[in-house]
């Protein structure tokens, strides 16, 4: 019997596989749970459709990725905090600080999306990672002065 999944399931297939599977099985558990449907000649030519209009879509979404890593990729951004008379700062330097000086450089970015590999607890210069797309990323560099420094 052969079934379009609509999820994963575990040592069966990925969602929108097309399976070969018992009918019991079929019958008695993937259909019922909403695992599957039947594979028939109309779900297959939807299943085709949805395919084509969501690689079109994800197509774009990396696109819009790419445009935006190439505007950001190596930006130097200048991050003022109160600091200690040694240069320690007071707490650490973390992706809200850095979300909100690219947004004061006109680039909105989730702050989730930004990693900052070691925390930054010092004055001096440190690198970031914007993860904009699963195979898009762009670096940005960390200027972090003390604020007596800066004035």
């Amino acid at each position: 019997m052969e079934l379009i999944l609509k999820e994963d399931v575990a040592n069966l297939g990925y969602k929108d596989d097309i399976v070969n599977v018992k009918r019991g099985y079929g019958r008695n558990y993937l259909i019922p749970t909403g695992k599957a449907v039947i594979a028939t000649e109309s779900a297959r030519k939807v299943l085709a459709e949805n395919l084509r209009q969501r690689a079109h879509k994800l197509a774009q979404i990396k696109a819009d990725a790419e445009a935006m890593a190439e505007k950001i990729n190596g930006l130097e951004i200048t991050i003022v905090t109160k600091t200690s008379a040694t240069g320690t700062i007071f707490g650490a330097v973390n992706s809200i600080q850095v979300a909100e000086e690219l947004a004061k450089l006109g680039h909105e970015i989730d702050r989730k999306t930004i990693v900052i590999k070691d925390a930054i607890k010092e004055v001096g210069t440190y690198t970031a990672t914007v993860k904009l797309h699963k195979e898009v990323a762009a670096s940005i560099t960390l200027n972090v002065v003390a604020e007596a420094a800066a004035e």
